[in-house]
């Protein structure tokens, strides 16, 4: 039996929602071992660059999907709970997001 850790915040998601992620981060990986494959096949380096681009837009757009979902749940969540560690906790991350 999994021990939970009572200072470790988890979050059960729905099923749409972990499909949807769980495939968005399949693609990606994908896209990783593409680029990968490109340079130990010595591929032009500009091509190799158009696909990291997208693989950064891919990320991006993960991040915006799981980001929302945080605020409509979690974060709402806790400020209707009376709790506003989590939008201190949310201002932090997206400082880490914006850089």
């Amino acid at each position: 039996m999994k021990k939970e850790c009572p200072m470790c915040k988890t979050k059960k998601r729905e099923e749409s929602e972990y499909k949807k992620l769980i495939n968005r981060l399949n693609r990606i990986e994908g896209q990783v071992r593409g680029v990968r494959g490109m340079v130990e096949r010595d591929a032009y380096c500009i091509d190799i660059l158009n696909q990291v681009a997208a693989i950064t837009s891919a990320l991006s757009a993960f991040n915006r999907e799981l980001l929302a979902s945080h605020i409509k749940g979690c974060v709402v969540g806790d400020i209707r709970d009376g709790s506003d560690e989590t939008v201190d906790e949310l201002l932090l991350t997206l400082d880490r997001l914006i850089k």
